[in-house]
């Protein structure tokens, strides 16, 4: 005991010598970051460098620990905080403390249209990370939807350049108070999964600029985000990982980028250009960075061991790895040395109500009629469920009983609870009418699979019966119910939603469709609530009366959904894509221009993006399409009247604002929000341009019978287009129109001003 009072002792005096004495310029908190940075890179040793900009785990790197530099721990994914994995392995750890709340897919969070909840998100989010010791979070994803047959579609923010960079933004910023690293990904052109590792996209200038690179521009230049993680896809012959024009030129040139480029897992492939071409810290999939490998054997990456000769052999000066590290010390400053000391929360009261929130204001209603296409005098549409008049619903489908956090690829979660559709729907219903039954018949079987990545589904799933009995059941039950609401869509299985594979076609999986047509044959007060994060060809859509977006949800899926379906929530959200009524009518596979073309003798895959800047809406006003449901389309329980839109002038300059004025008025029974959208048409251009373009968005709460104005203000930015023959934004003199309405084909007034 005696030995241990004066070793104590001894520390004690160490450390208040320590004190007394001025700390090292690297340690000193009231020092500028930049001149501790200089300061701790001067003391680094080549082996301490090299170790910090790779991976030493399957999510962790290397800190100093000589300087007091802890070790940085990443994590999947941008919905949820992932379980732990085994050091080298992707098997689960085992923990019993690593669960999380799943939030919604990034596509259900774009549909709220709501920034305010992007911020409540990534908040969220970053305390549950910050909860679990993780430094960086492997998102959010802002890639652009090309086509609905993009298998990590679900993981993005929509089809729009402007709706995904007002949303990336405070979702990025919200994470980033917590002391936890945003890293946005995939930078860029991630639009094919089936072959990402060898699809060289080909896309000119002002279409990269104009439609694949505001997102991350806006996540760099005013979310401040402190990563981005590379794409596994290829530009210009070169990976997007280690991109010379990618991230030296557009990144850390033009955008003045002063974080870390994280490669994605594996997604190096050439150490002279990872040397060069801006990467800054390397991770892989198995330890030799590419495939299965040697166990532990990390000092295999690139950026290791094969880097560290190479300067000890003179090949490379330690100037590409002194910046590299200089970036790799600031992200520590701003995380793991933050001296912030906060603990977070897991799976928080709070954090399941704000999943709640955000699914609420993401689902869409895309339509609600009559059944039956009756004309009746006082005939209502389907949706709300009038619960108290109801005696038997029937729910139908897998998807009531699937869970959807579990699969899907690096997104796949380990959650605490995941409150399934049917369990919300028949708890909230019997809650509300106690005389009232749920129903559940299978209807389909479409994944049996009982476990991912070591976590299971919660229920099986096996079924061994066949369709025509599944259907008979499913028939028989609905001829008896006053509701049918079938739950299908997709799910996180190979080839449907999810990493790695792209969906094989546009049709519903599992022989859906039929099934609806035979229900809808029998109940016509069937309800299709649609799980997914693309869309999906209904060629019953015009027979179903009510068609719910219900997404990936997340944790609180089934409450959510019950809120929406028997309204107690009043739905608000709007599509972040256009809902293409067939395949050819994306332009995309119009012009044969997904997926691409192998190179002859080569395992290159050129994808050349043929329709340029006509994606989405902007291709549905080019080739005069139209959509099943429109960009920016959802409906409410209630109505609103936009009137006539006012301009508070008729000319703007280059260095000046323009604001656009509209009132709305709910003219409904119900309380609602409706998002008021503005487009801005050039309306005499030198270069080819869209009709419109989404350039503001504002949602706005009304009571019934409620009236507010609604003021977009929009500058010169709002106007321009990018001239690749100057490589700059220009914006030309001459006449434009403001287009403001609540959905893309929903344009209720129109303002024309010029520029001067």
């Amino acid at each position: 005991m005696k030995r241990k009072i004066i070793a104590l002792c001894a520390v004690l005096t160490t450390a208040m010598g320590m004190q007394a004495q001025s700390l090292p310029v690297y340690l000193d908190s009231s020092k500028p970051v930049e001149q501790r940075i200089d300061d701790a890179l001067q003391r680094m040793t080549l082996d301490e460098k090299i170790a910090v900009i790779h991976a030493q785990s399957k999510f962790s790197s290397a800190g100093v620990k000589r300087l007091g530099f802890k070790d940085f721990w990443t994590d999947d994914g941008p919905h949820g905080v992932r379980p732990d994995v085994l050091w080298d392995e992707w098997e689960q750890a085992g923990q019993t403390n690593d669960s999380c709340v799943a939030f919604p897919a990034l596509t259900c969070l774009a549909a709220t249209w709501n920034p305010q909840m992007a911020r409540l998100y990534g908040v969220s989010l970053g305390e549950e990370a910050l909860y679990r010791g993780k430094n960086m979070i492997l998102g959010p994803g802002v890639n652009i939807y090309r086509t609905p047959l993009g298998g990590r579609n679900f993981e993005y923010m929509g089809e729009d350049p402007y709706l995904a960079s007002r949303m990336v933004v405070p979702y990025v910023q919200g994470l980033q108070s917590n002391g936890v690293a945003a890293c946005v990904k995939h930078y860029a052109l991630n639009n094919d999964e089936n072959y990402r590792h060898q699809v060289n996209v080909i896309v000119d200038d002002r279409t990269l600029h104009e439609i694949y690179l505001p997102a991350f521009k806006a996540a760099i230049t005013e979310g401040k985000a402190w990563g981005i993680m590379g794409a596994y896809n290829l530009y210009q012959n070169q990976h997007n990982c280690h991109n010379a024009i990618m991230l030296n030129q557009i990144l850390k040139g033009d955008w003045k980028f002063d974080g870390v480029v994280v490669s994605d897992w594996g997604g190096a492939h050439n150490m002279d250009e990872a040397v060069r071409n801006g990467l800054d810290m390397e991770f892989g999939t198995w330890t030799d960075g590419l495939a299965m490998g040697a166990t532990n054997a990390y000092d295999n990456y690139y950026l290791a061991a094969a880097y560290k000769k190479a300067i000890q052999e003179g090949r490379y000066t330690t100037k590409e790895l002194d910046d590299k590290v200089r970036r790799v010390l600031r992200l520590f400053y701003r995380t793991t040395m933050n001296g912030q000391n906060r603990v977070g929360f897991l799976c928080s009261e709070s954090h399941y109500e704000a999943a709640r929130r955000i699914a609420q204001e993401g689902i869409v209603l895309l339509k609600n009629d009559v059944p039956g296409g009756k004309k009746a005098k006082n005939a209502a549409p389907l949706l709300p469920m009038d619960v108290q008049k109801t005696r038997r619903v029937l729910v139908v489908g897998e998807n009531a009983i699937k869970m959807m956090t579990v699969g899907g690829g690096s997104s796949s979660l380990k959650v605490q609870r995941e409150i399934l559709p049917l369990d919300g729907l028949r708890d909230r219903l019997t809650q509300l009418n106690a005389q009232l039954t749920v129903d559940f018949a299978r209807g389909y079987v479409g994944d049996t699979i009982q476990s991912y990545n070591g976590v299971t589904v919660g229920r099986s799933l096996y079924d061994l019966r066949t369709p025509e009995e599944l259907t008979r059941e499913a028939v028989q039950k609905a001829r008896e119910a006053d509701y049918v609401v079938f739950f299908g869509g997709l799910n996180k299985s190979d080839y449907q939603d999810c990493e790695g594979h792209d969906r094989k076609d546009y049709a519903l999986p599992y022989g859906q469709n039929e099934l609806i047509e035979a229900l809808v044959k029998v109940n016509p007060r069937l309800i299709y609530v649609n799980i997914s994060g693309n869309a999906v060809e209904m060629p019953w859509k015009d027979k179903v009366a009510a068609i719910v977006q219900g997404w990936f949800i997340g944790s609180e899926a089934g409450e959510a959904l019950a809120d929406v379906l028997v309204g107690e929530t009043n739905p608000s959200g709007k599509l972040p894509f256009t809902w293409s009524a067939t395949l050819n009518d994306v332009p995309a596979h119009r012009l044969n221009a997904f997926p691409g073309v192998w190179r002859k003798g080569e395992k290159i895959i050129d994808e050349e993006y043929k329709e340029g800047l006509f994606v989405g809406y902007r291709g549905v006003d080019k080739y005069k399409t139209k959509p099943a449901f429109a960009f920016g389309h959802g409906l409410s329980y209630t109505t609103f009247k936009l009137g006539k839109a006012v301009a508070d002038k008729k000319q703007l300059t280059a260095d000046g604002q323009i604001s656009f004025t509209v009132s709305v008025t709910n003219t409904g029974s119900r309380a609602g929000a409706e998002v008021v959208q503005l487009y801005i048409s050039d309306l005499k251009s030198s270069l080819p341009r869209p009709l419109k373009e989404l350039k503001g968005f504002q949602k706005v709460a009304l009571q019934p019978g409620e009236t507010r104005n609604v003021t977009i203000t929009i500058g010169c930015e709002a106007l321009s287009f990018y001239d690749d023959t100057k490589k700059a934004w220009t914006a030309e003199p001459g006449e434009f129109e403001a287009l403001i309405g609540t959905a893309s084909d929903r344009i209720a007034s129109r303002v024309k001003f010029t520029l001067q």
